[in-house]
């Protein structure tokens, strides 16, 4: 115990008497630990963001949607026309309804309007005529003083709507919108709800969707069949286009993860009965999508960690020449030492307790830089890419989110000590072999 710790004052006395040398050699350690967990709080952070978008969707949950065919498709001949008819119909809602029974809701959306307005403000409409289990099946929420739709507003056909959180800043910034009328082309409907903000914006989510749900305006479906019916008139670039659908999207809900892609398959089967050649409806399943992203974030996480360690490695070669150097400047005192009795096991002995101290204290400091840099990048990348100076090059609205993990602390540490190690035992071992005679005549 005594030589263990005469060892490591010894160490700890030669690197204090050369502190900026010993620094400086463990900077290329400091600088790749706090890579390693930058990189990963920052792939952990995107991954997050990602499958929080994705679960907003609901795992459990099948998407089928109508979406235009192709020009090049069967409806070459109705595309020259005003209406074009295409996508979900009654029929498929009835075959699902009765083929799928693993199927706990199947809830309706139903495109209708063109426009939305309030007073002298108008946007672009977003408003699906649903039921009031769409709710639950998207995990809404809505924000307090309000409501979602009931039972009874679809059993009475109100004229009510609940507004998305970015409906509700463009219409009403100044006023609480519950209460409100506002119209949907010609009709007019009261504002009873404000969905709280989804986090499906921008991002894997948002892709999926295909559009902002921030922006989406909710009405009875029993309400949008009677004032609206199934034609959608939209101006676009000063020309009318007309669309006929029936329904825009279903979604299925069935009870465990375990089944939706099963599901899937026996959905596709059944869609395919009466659109395989039209191509007008699309399967979307955010539980794929899911198990996709978790692939690929780990395979980034792994290269952005590869890339990082690079660090460590430059690090733990640059320890390596200087304890090479050091082996030369300390000639005359291994020599006086290995003359007063020390073995070639003492001497390898010190200059791994150096290499060790090197590598683990620039491992600590950088856990402490890598943290900082992972809690500071979040809130200072916006606010640098807002400035003035920088919009003016590039115009951008990024939102970025990081997570650090208790793994890529305690594996970089581990990496950064073993390098340490590693890369002193040929220095040790180089400077065990100097024979003490020539040793101590060194100059």
């Amino acid at each position: 115990m005594n030589f263990l710790l005469e060892t490591l004052r010894l160490g700890l006395w030669n690197l204090r008497l050369h502190l900026l040398r010993s620094t400086l050699t463990s900077l290329g350690i400091i600088l790749g630990v706090a890579a390693v967990i930058l990189m990963v709080s920052i792939g952990e952070g995107n991954k997050q963001t990602a499958l929080r978008d994705i679960k907003q969707l609901g795992a459990n949950n099948i998407i089928v949607r109508s979406r235009k065919p192709p020009e090049s498709s069967s409806f070459g001949s109705q595309r020259r026309s005003f209406l074009v008819s295409y996508g979900l119909l009654d029929a498929d809602l009835e075959r699902l309804a009765a083929f799928v029974p693993e199927a706990e809701k199947i809830i309706p959306l139903k495109t209708v309007g063109s426009e939305v307005s309030y007073k002298h403000k108008r946007i672009t409409s977003q408003t699906y005529g649903t039921l009031p289990a769409l709710k639950g099946v998207l995990n809404l929420g809505v924000e307090k003083g309000g409501r979602y739709l009931s039972e009874q507003d679809l059993e009475l056909r109100r004229p009510v709507a609940v507004i998305g959180h970015g409906v509700a800043e463009q219409l009403f910034p100044l006023e609480a919108p519950v209460g409100r009328e506002l119209r949907i082309d010609q009709s007019v409907f009261t504002v009873i709800g404000v969905l709280e903000p989804v986090g499906l914006s921008g991002g894997a989510g948002g892709a999926l969707v295909g559009r902002d749900l921030n922006q989406d305006v909710h009405i009875p479906l029993s309400t949008a069949e009677m004032q609206f019916g199934d034609v959608v008139v939209r101006r676009v670039s000063g020309s009318f286009s007309g669309e006929e659908i029936r329904f825009s999207e279903l979604y299925i809900t069935v009870a465990s993860t375990d089944e939706v892609i099963d599901v899937a398959g026996q959905i596709q089967k059944i869609i395919d009965v009466g659109h395989s050649e039209d191509k007008d409806v699309a399967l979307i399943v955010p539980w794929e999508l899911l198990e996709n992203v978790k692939r690929t974030t780990f395979a980034m996480n792994l290269l952005l960690t590869s890339i990082a360690a690079i660090s460590l490695l430059v690090g733990g070669i640059g320890i390596m020449n200087i304890m090479l150097a050091s082996v030369i400047e300390r000639t005359r005192e291994i020599g006086i030492r290995r003359a007063l009795g020390a073995t070639r096991k003492h001497i390898i002995s010190q200059f791994l307790v150096e290499t060790g101290t090197l590598s683990a204290v620039g491992g600590l400091l950088g856990i402490l830089l890598g943290v900082t840099l992972s809690i500071a990048v979040a809130d200072v990348l916006p606010w640098l890419m807002s400035q003035p100076s920088i919009q003016n090059i590039i115009e951008t609205d990024i939102s970025f989110e990081t997570q650090i993990t208790g793994w890529s602390i305690i594996a970089s540490f581990l990496v950064a000590s073993l390098t340490g190690l590693v890369f002193g035992i040929y220095p040790a071992i180089v400077a065990s072999r100097q024979d003490p005679i020539v040793a101590l005549r060194h100059e």
